[in-house]
């Protein structure tokens, strides 16, 4: 395991203890209609950003809570992107259904990345050309082509209008495959679809930080990662389809709209 992958994981733990220690104990804002932001996300991206900048104090910095764009711009090629707390619905609500997700970009291509799970101490990690692991495990993804065969994951945007196409696409995929989940953390999600868990994923409305981390880790357990219409997945523009296979791959895109 390189000294970036070390990082990011010791950065990830330390921000999961973080969030256990707070449960119960934060104020809540509202970011947004359906957005929230708890105090434990900001100690958890505090924690993150020092131990990150204390190891690689020249790497620019990207995370969700704080001003808008790079937090820490110095020019470098490498950006930490970060979510301190993918999943705040869920920790606000007591659900046990929430991690952080660190991810190294290298000229806009994410190289690392780390998704902890701090409930039941799973730490999702891969590098590329390294392969991808739960803890210590070796995970690949699952061996599932089809629809007909496979447990999808989905996101929601926070806001969805009546006769929005994202719920057309919504009703094109559950009515031909065998369930869809909507688990609140797309880091999880996109971890689940890397370990076999979940066969694929997608999502038009992420952030950079909800997936930068997952989709490293689906790439390097076997999977596929593309955008939206079959192009190339651009973590900085993530609409992202994640599966198991490329026939799956081909028969997802064939449900979704392109918008």
């Amino acid at each position: 395991m390189s000294s970036y992958l070390t990082s990011c994981e010791k950065a990830a733990r330390a921000a999961g203890e973080v969030l256990i220690e707070w449960r119960g104990k934060f104020n809540v804002r509202e970011k947004g209609k359906s957005d929230l932001v708890t105090d434990a996300d900001l100690a958890a991206q505090k924690v993150i950003e020092e131990i990150l900048a204390a190891d690689f104090p020249d790497f620019e910095f990207l995370g969700e809570e704080g001003p808008a764009g790079l937090s820490r711009k110095t020019g470098s090629p490498f950006c930490w992107i970060v979510d301190p707390l993918d999943g705040t619905m869920n920790y606000v609500h007591g659900l046990p259904n929430y991690a952080v997700s660190i991810g190294l970009a290298e000229a806009g291509k994410v190289i690392a990345g780390v998704v902890y799970d701090p409930v039941f101490d799973r730490c999702f990690k891969a590098e590329a050309g390294c392969g991808a692991f739960l803890n210590d495990e070796k995970i690949e993804v699952s061996v599932a082509q089809k629809l007909d065969e496979s447990l999808i994951a989905f996101s929601f945007p926070t806001t969805v209008a009546k006769g929005s196409p994202v719920i057309d696409d919504f009703i094109n995929v559950l009515t031909q495959c065998q369930g869809i989940r909507r688990l609140g953390s797309a880091a999880l999600n996109l971890a689940a679809v890397a370990a076999g868990h979940m066969d694929a994923y997608w999502a038009a409305f992420n952030k950079p930080w909800d997936v930068a981390a997952g989709a490293i880790l689906v790439e390097e357990a076997g999977g596929t990662v593309l955008g939206f219409g079959g192009q190339p997945f651009d973590v900085f523009d993530p609409k992202i389809v994640a599966t198991a296979t490329p026939q799956l791959q081909e028969e997802m895109q064939a449900q979704i709209s392109t918008y």
